[in-house]
């Protein structure tokens, strides 16, 4: 009835044996029991070694010759020997004794067979029956074999069940606890949606068409991603199926969330513009290293993408598994000027820098070329110290005479000038708009 193996039940029998048999004879570390598959007899025995009369020191574990040879007359010295204890009148405390441990081990084997079953079922759906609903909204639910918990934080905000009430939810956990397996339900997780679709559409079964991802949002709304291994087998058509029927099955057990089934593919911008549906998508920038999207798209479309709380891109950043960042074509388009001015700016303040450092470094160089030659050429034989040192001299104010004006005081401010009026330029040009907050950044 509790399909429980042979086995188990032979052992929980011997045991439930051997305990009575230790609370009437007391503790004997030595005492077994045996069943009679034939028979179904039990005997209870305690296995002796055969010894000399005078060699015994514990008569528990050792046996005699003499007596050795009284239960088995082929008996000799070294000789393992049964020693047969009857089983009678062991009383009412004994027979409890037994049937409490027979219990407690078929109950453990009950609940080791039973934690067996649901482990391998993970990511299952189950039926059942509403068995009772506790005081923190959790339900009890009656599967039959055992009871499964269905916690309040994995039941939808828009669902209420009460006791006797059919049910059908997911498996996501089943663990272990001193009260036995505790299998842990759910109808919100992503997994209860695919499987509710596999049900309903053959083509998932049958692996002609794959749910790639799928997302749930708490507010009522999920979006899942689906491919064809047929390229004659639409996978959205099979998912709607027939003016809607398959899709709308899924939508009445879920209590009308609304779903959104969008072609999967390989390629992750069109994935993420899928995601983003119904919203139009105008334009994209990724950021491959740091797993993020810039999406643009048309003014009239904002509100459409982003959804309402945020809804729409937090289910298709889930399902897509890119981080989204959502504006509108007016906002790119002052952000792409903004950028191009503080371009402009920085052009600016490092062009005339830069054109004066390198026309000084080819001066210096020119220079140093001209004065090294002229103090070689003057150069005597064995020179000494007094001389070199009057060489370098000449050499460094050879190279000081041909330095152009470019590097001077007087240049670098002027280029520091003009860069600081195309800078003031382009902050009157933004301060003319109507966005405070804009303004600051500009100014910023």
């Amino acid at each position: 009835e509790k399909g429980i193996d042979k086995s188990v039940l032979v052992e929980a029998v011997l045991s439930a044996v051997l305990s009575a048999a230790r609370k009437r004879m007391g503790p004997m570390e030595n005492l077994q029991a045996r069943l009679d598959d034939g028979s179904g007899a039990i005997t209870l025995f305690s296995p002796k070694t055969v010894v000399l009369e005078d060699d015994i020191i514990d008569d528990s574990i050792e046996i005699s010759l003499e007596e050795a040879e009284m239960i088995t007359p082929t008996a000799d010295l070294g000789d393992t020997v049964d020693v047969i204890h009857e089983l009678e009148d062991y009383g009412r405390i004994a027979a409890q004794t037994a049937k409490q441990v027979i219990i407690q081990k078929v109950r453990e084997a009950e609940r080791e067979t039973i934690y067996n079953e649901f482990i391998d079922r993970q990511g299952e759906l189950v039926n059942g029956v509403v068995a009772r609903v506790e005081r923190e909204g959790n339900l009890v639910v009656d599967l039959g074999r055992t009871e499964a918990l269905l916690p309040r934080r994995e039941q939808s905000f828009r669902e209420t069940f009460k006791r006797n009430d059919r049910i059908r939810a997911y498996i996501i956990e089943v663990k272990k606890s001193s009260s036995g397996p505790q299998v842990i339900l759910s109808r919100t997780h992503p997994g209860f949606l695919m499987r509710l679709f596999e049900m309903e559409v053959p083509e998932i079964y049958e692996d002609i068409v794959e749910i790639k991802e799928a997302a749930r949002d708490a507010s009522g709304r999920a979006k899942i991603a689906v491919m064809s291994n047929d390229k004659d087998v639409d996978p959205v058509g099979a998912c709607v199926g027939i003016k809607g029927m398959r899709v709308q099955s899924v939508v009445q057990e879920l209590r009308g969330e609304k779903i959104d089934i969008i072609p999967w593919t390989e390629d992750q911008v069109q994935f993420v513009r899928n995601a983003l549906s119904p919203a139009k998508v105008a334009r994209v920038y990724m950021n491959e290293d740091e797993k993020t999207m810039q999406v643009v798209v048309p003014n009239d479309q904002l509100s459409l993408a982003i959804g309402k709380r945020g809804q729409n891109v937090r289910l298709a950043a889930k399902l897509t598994h890119w981080k989204i960042d959502i504006m509108s074509e007016d906002e790119a388009d002052a952000d792409f000027e903004r950028l191009e001015a503080l371009r402009r700016a920085e052009l600016a303040f490092s062009l005339p820098k830069r054109l004066a450092d390198s026309e000084a470094t080819e001066a210096e160089t020119a220079a140093e070329e001209n004065g090294s030659t002229a103090a070689l050429a003057d150069m005597p034989e064995g020179l000494d110290e007094d001389a070199a040192e009057a060489a370098d001299e000449d050499v460094n104010a050879s190279a000081n005479a041909d330095m152009p004006e470019a590097i001077s005081e007087d240049g670098v401010d002027a280029a520091v000038s003009e860069a600081e009026a195309v800078v003031s330029t382009f902050d009157e040009t933004l301060l003319d708009g109507d966005d405070p907050e804009r303004s600051d950044e500009s100014q910023t």
